[in-house]
């Protein structure tokens, strides 16, 4: 499946995750890339405070909440199961690269972190990293960096996932599955017929464009 570049920053607890990803959003922002990230929560949390207007709209039964403002938007949404990664990432658009803290168990490209502290063995195996951050050397065959080498793991992510292309990123989600596009010739001629479409249609000209289609219960056989 080929859409925005998805990587998950993954480790044990205490392993200086959310450290790392302060830090290579910082550089990424630094060399001019737009990036969204994603945090997998496993234990559920609440960002809306009972007594608020929002709260005492999804208490009346509103299946989503937005709160808008001219600077912020928060999107609630109650769900009955899980979403996959590729379902939480399509709501995110106009980015250039996604990165997420945790989803060890997602299919994507991911960057281990380890501290010698924390100890024991490493989450992922060689074939699911991308690479790996640590304070000891691991006998492996992942590119490895330091704590401080924030600009070469940057320069790493840019070489495989941020260089210009000559096709355009296109992802299919069916129910919540990412559909394999593995042409580059496929890829383009869905751009291509879709920006076709959209752009003959007023204020359907741009660089992003994302479609949702419900085809309802009489439709899906």
């Amino acid at each position: 499946m080929s859409g925005i570049p998805i990587i998950s920053v993954v480790g044990k607890s205490d392993s200086g995750k959310t450290t790392l990803l302060e830090r290579l959003i910082a550089e990424l922002k630094r060399r001019g890339y737009r990036v969204g990230t994603i945090k997998h929560d496993t234990h559920g949390f609440e960002i809306d405070h009972p007594g608020k207007d929002s709260w005492r709209h999804a208490q009346a039964g509103s299946d989503v909440v937005a709160i808008a403002s001219p600077q912020k938007l928060a999107l609630i949404k109650r769900l009955e199961s899980e979403l996959t990664l590729d379902e939480v990432a399509s709501y995110i658009t106009d980015v250039d690269i996604i990165l997420t803290e945790g989803y060890k168990r997602a299919d994507k490209p991911k960057i281990e972190v380890h501290r010698k502290v924390v100890g024991g063995e490493l989450l992922c195996s060689p074939q699911e990293l991308l690479a790996l951050v640590t304070d000891e050397p691991f006998n492996m065959p992942v590119p490895q960096f330091s704590f401080e080498e924030i600009g070469a793991l940057a320069d790493l992510i840019e070489e495989k996932f941020l260089k210009r292309r000559e096709f355009p990123l296109v992802s299919i989600v069916v129910d919540g599955k990412g559909v394999p596009i593995f042409k580059d010739f496929t890829r383009q001629i869905v751009a291509k017929t879709v920006k076709g479409m959209v752009s003959a249609l007023q204020g359907g000209i741009g660089r992003f464009i994302s479609i949702k289609i419900d085809l309802g219960e009489g439709e899906q056989k």
